[in-house]
């Protein structure tokens, strides 16, 4: 599914049409926003511990959680934040386009965390790629690379990443790199986006003017058993 963004906000995030609840309560967390296990694997850039970005990330998350209704959101903890640069199997998601094509559908996800590994020690060394800040949401960052050539880069990178995993998603060209801060656990009331909105704007300009290249780790491949910690196991780099 695509990264939700602030464009048609009221149809995005607040209950205006909707029958049932938000995409991943009762997958990755429960209603009171306690993670779920969830197990899988992935390609990531971890924001660096320490560095001006997770402070600036950290302070971001607090105001979204101090807007109207923002106990509405499970929020994931600054210790896990990260960029997620390629999609790895996760438990609950076995179908051909997220699948390696070698694999059986009931594959343990550690069998294919093995296999991913396997192919990833030939894999060539990532070329550098910067990001940077561009719309804060009530979910997180949206990012893009720091100049045209950056995100060629990532894009490069994605496509190369194809081969070792045996597949593309739907969304590959399209997909929207973010910075995960928090999941909806219950629809924002109506009208909702006239608070929003306007906080989410400044949030953003303030963001953009403290950050104007995000300090990230270099892609690693990671294991994860829900959405508060990703361990690197290989350096794609």
């Amino acid at each position: 599914m695509a990264y939700e963004r602030n464009d048609a906000f009221a149809e995005t995030f607040t209950e205006i049409g909707r029958s049932g609840p938000p995409h991943y309560l009762n997958r990755r967390f429960d209603a009171d926003g306690t993670f779920l296990p969830q197990p899988g694997n992935t390609i990531v850039s971890h924001v660096i511990d320490g560095s001006a970005t997770q402070r600036a990330l950290a302070r971001v998350r607090e105001a979204l959680k101090a807007l109207p209704y923002g106990d509405r959101f499970a929020y994931t903890p600054v210790s896990s934040l990260h960029m997620t640069v390629f999609q790895g199997t996760i438990e609950g998601r076995r179908k051909p386009a997220y699948w390696p094509q070698e694999l059986a559908f009931e594959a343990p996800i550690d069998e294919t965390t093995t296999f991913f590994l396997e192919r990833l020690k030939a894999f060539p060394e990532a070329s550098e790629f910067r990001m940077r800040p561009v719309e804060v949401t009530p979910l997180g960052l949206v990012v893009t690379g720091a100049t045209l050539t950056d995100e060629q880069s990532i894009r490069a990178l994605r496509d190369r990443l194809t081969v070792p995993f045996g597949y593309s998603h739907p969304d590959h060209d399209s997909y929207t790199f973010h910075i995960t801060l928090a999941y909806l656990k219950a629809w924002l009331p109506a009208g909702a986006e006239t608070t929003y909105l306007p906080a989410l704007a400044e949030l953003t300009r303030e963001l953009a003017a403290e950050v104007e290249v995000l300090e990230l780790e270099v892609p690693a491949f990671c294991t994860f058993n829900d959405m508060t910690e990703f361990k690197p196991q290989h350096y794609i780099a």
